[in-house]
């Protein structure tokens, strides 16, 4: 009879296997790539700083059995040595940026590009000095929801984008007459990314937010190879459905190399606004669960509600008012998004150090 197994409970297991040098999980340390996961059988790498060690061959026996536990009969552990830092892509277009974040979700209709916008507001109303990078060049919706309508212009050769709120932004949404496909191939797709970073006169940021499409495409692999990301933020609702799909967004980002900053429930809940009953519509509580699972950082919960769609059809990001419980929302991710940001930066100097 088959075992049904899913991703989230390999990576639970694989988070009680210990790191004997560092005494963190395999999980946590980004050991594990490649995961592989079908009816009875498992297969993922362990992708190690010295995997010719004798510690090598613990660690992997460990994990393997692991994840039989689970009740799989067929695990496959293959070994692989970790990039150095020296091999990551350099940030030399965009020197003067201190941190960069994807902000990505596994399926569309999640509310990513709003949650994009939010952020980026926040982040600048919190004293922070903030880009935002539209990089769906088939759905540009931030220069929208920022209520955006000039364009960048060129100075000295380079666009200066245009900003709104203080913050700078620039988006395919410029260039496109409106309602024109874009039929896009990779090559191109990454020309655009390199041109909206290098070409543009973002200055000294704190936070440049990246909106990404929905999904594992060609502009998430152009955008990692083209810079060093700080890291990246998956936005989910609260169902199964979803949370599913976006664990192939977070698989993606660790092959990648790429840190998972955080997970955010959009949609979380909704509260009538006449009775104020509390109706947990999708569910509730679901990207908390998935997060606490996978040992990434929880940031926050959205709400749902109906003044964060009019607004945001009307250009008014509901991040600008932080009196509202929606607008609160937000800065209370944003603030916990600085401090895993603040984490990670400090574990990356950790490391080389060590090295």
């Amino acid at each position: 009879m088959a075992v049904r197994i899913h991703p989230q409970d390999v990576l639970k297991a694989l988070a009680a296997v210990n790191d004997v040098n560092t005494q963190k999980d395999i999980v946590s340390l980004g050991f594990v790539r490649d995961l592989e996961v079908g009816d009875n059988r498992v297969a993922f790498t362990l992708q190690l700083p010295d995997p010719a060690s004798p510690a090598s061959g613990s660690l992997m026996r460990s994990a393997e059995e692991a994840v039989r536990g689970l009740g799989a009969r067929d695990v496959q552990v293959r070994l692989a040595a970790r990039p150095s830092p020296a091999a990551r892509p350099q940030a030399n277009l965009i020197p003067q940026v201190k941190s960069t974040v994807a902000v990505a979700s596994g399926k569309g209709g999640v509310g990513k590009s709003t949650v994009a916008v939010n952020l980026a507001v926040a982040l600048h109303r919190q004293g922070a000095r903030v880009g935002l990078m539209d990089t769906d060049v088939y759905g540009p919706s931030v220069p929208h929801l920022m209520g955006s309508q000039k364009g960048p212009v060129v100075v000295e050769g380079k666009l200066a984008p245009p900003e709104e709120a203080g913050i700078k932004i620039i988006s395919m949404g410029y260039f496109l007459p409106q309602d024109e496909a874009v039929i896009w191939r990779g090559p191109m797709l990454h020309k655009t990314i390199q041109q909206f970073l290098g070409d543009v006169r973002w200055g000294e940021l704190d936070y440049l937010i990246m909106d990404l499409p929905p999904g594992t495409g060609d502009i998430q692999l152009s955008l990692s190879q083209t810079i060093p990301l700080t890291g990246a933020v998956i936005v989910s609702t609260p169902q199964d459905v979803a949370l599913n799909v976006a664990s192939k967004a977070i698989a993606m980002f660790q092959k990648l190399n790429v840190p998972i900053l955080g997970i955010v429930e959009n949609m979380s809940y909704y509260v009538c606004s006449h009775c104020g009953q509390r109706e947990d519509i999708f569910g509730h509580g679901g990207a908390r669960v998935a997060a606490e699972k996978m040992k990434f950082p929880f940031l926050g919960e959205i709400p749902l509600d109906i003044h964060i769609r009019v607004e945001s059809d009307g250009g008014r990001p509901v991040a600008l008012d932080d009196s509202t419980a929606y607008g609160r929302a937000f800065h209370e991710v944003a603030r916990e998004l600085m401090r895993q940001i603040k984490l990670a930066q400090e574990q990356a100097e950790q490391e080389i150090r060590i090295e």
